[in-house]
């Protein structure tokens, strides 16, 4: 990809771990997962009793719990945003655990619950002048968000572009995962042999896009580029991925051409292995038919943090940049007993690396797939 650069100048999250890159990144090297027991809410009729959420957040009538994480994040971060930024909210539901609440007490403002007014309270807490758009497409809400900022700033419709990405663990969801069987009545084991399901997580957090020519401009840091990405659709079932990964491999392809780089330029592989039997399946297939024997590390962080949904790409993405600028590929915690497919690119424990390049990828219902190539 040549002419207009997007790179990323500033970025935070909250997670299961806590408040902060730092604590994600650090619990994930503790090889120490955030996985526990969920008294949020009733789980005795569902799968499992176990999620992963973030310390200290509850059930309130007033505020939900996406706004309970964003509010302070946004606020520690507000002086690093430009009223001028593009908004982009990335979610699959929201301010799910409002509309909840709307709908047992009959409520007839269950409106206020929609995505539009989620990013509305977003853009006023951040004081961004536009409104923006939502993205809401599954699990790979956010990661499709940052490929659609990043081709909004290099096509020089806009030098700033704000990525925020949230979702919570609300009963509703819980449900949901629970009566598809897809969560492990344990944790989340990705590319475990034993694996037998994901486990919900949550976050929150944002990603600050910018030309290259603004950011240096304002002499803004550079934590990294975004080189390249591609879209695919399986258009194989509602809820499983297409099991021979042809879809997610068309993606990484197309992400690799839009960077004009080859596989051998990777240096490690974010994987969005969720833990479920056919999901992992599917991205080693995807793998083998892309690098064929050029095996590179491959990690998840979901053992880790739990299934964050709409989250997940933007924290994935955000722990890919902490990993190529430390030089060290997180351990895929959980893992215990590598499945045979996996041999040879999945760790337990954290290994060094030192490569400029790296490539995220999520898959989610509907047969999405999005590939995204991170530089220094």
């Amino acid at each position: 990809m040549t002419g207009t650069k997007a790179v990323v100048v500033a970025c935070d999250i909250v997670t299961p771990y806590g408040w902060g890159i730092d604590s994600c990144w650090n619990g994930l090297l503790s090889k120490k997962t955030a996985i526990g027991r969920l008294d949020r809410f009733p789980t005795k009729s569902f799968l499992t009793q176990n999620a992963a959420v973030v310390p200290g957040l509850t059930y309130g009538q007033n505020e939900s719990i996406v706004i309970k994480m964003l509010k302070p994040l946004l606020q520690k971060n507000i002086s690093s945003i430009p009223e001028d930024a593009f908004l982009i909210l990335a979610t699959t539901t929201g301010e799910i655990d409002k509309l909840e609440r709307h709908v047992l007490n009959k409520s007839t403002d269950a409106a206020s619950s929609h995505p539009d007014k989620l990013l509305e309270k977003i853009s006023l807490l951040c004081r961004i002048n536009s409104h923006g758009i939502v993205v809401s497409a599954a699990c790979a809400s956010s990661s499709i968000a940052i490929a659609q900022a990043a081709g909004i700033i290099v096509s020089n419709e806009n030098d700033c572009v704000m990525v925020v990405a949230c979702d919570s663990v609300s009963e509703f969801v819980f449900a949901g995962f629970s009566s598809l069987m897809a969560l492990d009545k344990d944790m989340a084991k990705p590319f475990d042999r034993d694996r037998n399901g994901l486990s919900l997580g949550e976050a929150s957090g944002f990603l600050l896009l910018m030309s290259e020519s603004r950011a240096l401009r304002e002499n803004r840091p550079i934590i990294g580029k975004i080189a390249g990405w591609g879209l695919t659709n399986d258009a194989n079932h509602m809820t499983g991925p297409s099991r021979d990964g042809s879809g997610l491999a068309m993606a990484v392809r197309k992400a690799l051409k839009s960077a004009n780089i080859s596989e051998k330029d990777i240096g490690c592989f974010s994987a969005h292995g969720t833990g479920t039997i056919y999901n992992d399946s599917m991205e080693i297939k995807a793998l083998r038919a892309v690098f064929g024997n050029h095996k590179i590390p491959v990690y998840s962080i979901k053992g880790g943090t739990g299934h964050t949904l709409g989250a997940a790409g933007l924290l994935e993405i955000i722990i890919a940049f902490e990993s190529l600028n430390k030089k060290i590929v997180p351990p895929t915690v959980n893992l215990c007993n590598v499945d045979n497919e996996a041999s040879g690119w999945v760790s337990s424990e954290p290994l060094i690396f030192d490569a400029s390049v790296t490539i995220s990828t999520n898959s989610g219902f509907g047969g999405v797939n999005c590939a995204v190539v991170l530089k220094k």
